[in-house]
């Protein structure tokens, strides 16, 4: 391998390892970030004004707030600078009261004079003071003479001592000629008018958010196989679009269900008809093996009809309504025990749960009637939470092999070894459950039972 070879190879792995750390960045800022769609659109419109606040507030304090208040503290200084070397070169009076009015009428300084001592301990400093930085910095620059200032305080002035030769030197200066006061006012103005355009703009966004919010409920009102009577496209153009769209697509899945109920209904009523005839000739002609055989014939006839019609019609036109799941499972309960079957029941949480009952209790009571039909021992377990109700079904039968519990919800599956056969033999017990589950939202599940047997798990939102 040649040294080129090498360091190809070499550059491909760090190439991975940064994409690696890149990855898993990602992922983080992902998980970071919000989920929904109206804390994500805040995010989009206070992270730019946060941002852009931040940078103007440090320009303006880097830029404008501390120069000002530098070039104000240096003109103060160099006042106060210029007032003792005229003390020093000038004679004075015994009580300076010349150079205590010029200081006081032309440069708005309060001094003092003050028998020689040493200078006042140093006090507490601020902890940010714009003020105390830049006269100590300037002091040091133009007098270079051992030096007390006072800044803390809500006083208006400031207090300065300065040692001279033969005395100290108190100047009583106004804070707002040596410090550039009213910056905080802009600073006050800048957050004020922010929180209130966000204020705004939340409200806004909360109104442009509640159109889509009501869409996605709707969307999973009718998903569940419930109605929303209230909705009715609101909101910016492109949401009543969407609106509108969901509500033609769901005016076309009625009317197609309509139609196909409404045909069934008459296929219903031509083979009943039919076999009513049948019935009626087989009763006119008395009794005999042949005719028994028939007539059993004729009833196994209407059961595979009947068993065929109900799978196609599914629960069309039933409305969903708030049922007891307690007292549903105890109703199924009480049936498998009439036919000779052990069977328990146990719920868990709130057992009122929205659904469509009559379709939802033949969904239940497939499954128990398919258990019962190959075992002696039936657990039925519900459980409810915030977000689904969850039912099992229990035995102790002889199961269906793993590789063929997807296939017998295939309509007119029978497996002749298994246990997926309704009363008429059509093999739609399964499909027609799975068929209900699912227009509820949900589904089906089949797996290993702790009884030995079969488990199967509905599991709808509630």
């Amino acid at each position: 391998m040649t040294s080129l070879d090498i360091g190809i190879a070499r550059l491909r792995s760090a190439a991975g390892r940064v994409s690696d750390v890149f990855g898993r960045f990602n992922i983080l800022f992902k998980s970071m970030m919000p989920k929904g769609l109206y804390a994500r659109a805040l995010l989009i419109i206070i992270a730019p004004m946060v941002i852009l606040q931040s940078v103007v507030a440090f320009v303006f304090m880097e830029r404008h707030w501390n120069s000002v208040t530098r070039h104000l503290s240096a003109a103060v200084v160099g006042d106060i600078a210029a007032l003792v070397e005229i003390n020093r070169v000038f004679p004075q009076e015994s009580d300076h009261a010349r150079l205590r009015k010029i200081a006081q009428d032309r440069l708005g300084l309060t001094l003092d004079f003050l028998p020689i001592s040493e200078m006042p301990p140093p006090g507490p400093k601020p902890f940010f003071s714009l003020l105390d930085q830049a006269l100590s910095v300037e002091l040091r620059k133009q007098i270079g003479r051992p030096f007390w200032i006072d800044t803390v305080g809500r006083s208006a002035l400031v207090e300065i001592r300065i040692q001279l030769d033969n005395a100290v030197l108190r100047v009583f200066a106004r804070r707002s000629a040596a410090y550039a006061s009213n910056s905080e006012i802009f600073l006050l103005w800048m957050v004020g008018t922010s929180l209130v355009l966000l204020t705004v703009a939340i409200l806004f966004l909360r109104n442009q958010i509640k159109p889509i919010l009501r869409l996605a409920d709707a969307a999973e009102s009718f998903g569940k196989g419930r109605e929303a009577p209230n909705f009715r496209p609101r909101g910016a153009r492109e949401v009543r679009r969407a609106a509108q769209a969901f509500i033609e697509m769901k005016q076309r899945i009625e009317r197609a269900m309509e139609q196909r109920t409404a045909m069934l209904a008459g296929v219903s009523h031509d083979l009943r008809t039919v076999l009513t005839r049948f019935k009626l000739e087989l009763a006119l002609l008395g009794d005999s093996p042949e005719i028994d055989a028939m007539k059993k014939d004729v009833d196994e006839m209407t059961r595979m009809l009947e068993a065929y019609l109900a799978f196609a019609r599914g629960d069309t036109g039933e409305q969903s309504a708030p049922t007891d799941m307690a007292e549903f499972l105890e109703e199924l309960r009480s049936d498998a025990e009439r036919n000779g079957h052990r069977s328990t029941v146990n719920f868990h949480g709130y057992p009122i749960v929205t659904v469509k009952p009559a379709a939802f209790k033949r969904c239940l009571g497939n499954l128990v009637s398919n258990a019962a039909r190959f075992a002696k021992t039936i657990s039925i377990t519900g459980h409810r939470d915030h977000r689904y109700l969850t039912v099992t079904v229990d035995d102790d039968g002889p199961g269906i092999p793993a590789s063929m519990r997807e296939d017998v919800f295939k309509p007119f599956l029978r497996l002749d070894d298994a246990r997926n056969q309704d009363e008429g033999g059509t093999g739609l017990g399964l499909a027609i459950a799975r068929d209900i589950a699912r227009s509820h939202g949900g589904d089906i599940m089949l797996g290993d039972s702790p009884l030995g047997g079969l488990r199967a798990t509905v599991r709808v939102p509630v």
